[in-house]
């Protein structure tokens, strides 16, 4: 699969999300039909009524990475493919305004989107940046905690995305992702279609392939704890109105594909106990 036509294929779909959610129609991650299995209930009452109605409408996530990511006052966090900026919200007002929050996108309507809904919170610690999570606009060690929401899956080269994420975090910094993984072999007919790419299933990686991804990076205390696995009549919502023999495929994926909570850190800077470690 092309990298550059996933690319945008990603970028138009979640483009018409953005502008629906703008005016007020809920967005959800792909098709409607795969809505509910994976960005149902994710978020309590108490973060909703924290940010503004378009940017949950604009959730597009498998999880909720700020809330399992414990960050804390006076961080900086970063947000890989941030939407309209609900996670980015969330995390400013946990860090304190002492802390700083970066939500980077690709699609101008979402950080369009984003920087609305920023306003409407009167959010001041936030910062929306545009631009690529396979090449990110800060220097490196310079982010305390990476998260990401079910965005990860939907680049090409996840590779680069992760060695980004450990490129700009500081020694002893933590990677705290929600993202879709897959146990075991997905059948070829899943994998080929780009609408279940674009829709967080396609792309996502097998729980062992993404655990050498991070220690390929350099990451170390690599963690995957699933927070919902999806069965056998998701998996009918996940392939209804693909072109797809529904019943033929949807037993051979059942229990395969999950939410996941991705957790990894990036090694400690070591402490240098010769007489010139001060000078250099």
């Amino acid at each position: 699969m092309n990298t550059e036509a996933i690319k945008e294929a990603v970028k138009e779909k979640y483009g018409r999300a953005a502008l629906q959610a703008q005016k007020g129609k809920s967005s959800c991650c792909g098709p409607a039909s795969t809505c509910n299995p994976i960005t149902s209930n994710l978020y309590s009452a108490q973060e909703s009524g924290a940010v503004p109605e378009p940017a949950l409408r604009a959730s597009l996530g498998c999880g909720n990475p700020t809330a399992l990511a414990e960050l804390k006052p006076g961080e900086t966090v970063l947000d890989l493919g941030s939407g309209g900026g609900i996670d980015v919200l969330l995390s400013a007002q946990r860090v304190t305004p002492a802390g700083k929050a970066y939500g980077l996108d690709m699609t101008d309507e979402m950080l369009a989107l984003a920087s609305e809904n920023q306003k409407k919170a009167g959010v001041t610690n936030a910062e929306f940046l545009k631009g690529e999570i396979e090449n990110i606009p800060l220097p490196d060690n310079s982010v305390d905690v990476i998260i990401s929401n079910c965005v990860i899956n939907l680049s090409a080269d996840k590779d680069r995305v992760l060695r980004e994420a450990f490129r700009v975090l500081k020694p002893g910094g933590r990677f705290a992702v929600s993202d879709v993984v897959v146990k075991g072999e997905v059948p070829a007919e899943i994998r080929r279609n780009v609408e279940l790419w674009i829709g967080c299933i396609a792309g996502a990686l097998r729980d062992s392939d993404y655990r050498e991804k991070l220690a390929g990076a350099g990451f170390e205390g690599i963690d995957i704890e699933p927070t919902r696995i999806y069965d056998i009549e998701d998996a009918r919502q996940f392939l209804a109105g693909q072109g797809i023999d529904v019943d033929s495929i949807a037993p051979r994926v059942a229990g395969k594909f999950m939410s996941a909570f991705v957790r990894a850190r990036k090694p400690a800077a070591k402490a240098c106990c010769a007489p010139t470690c001060c000078a250099a």
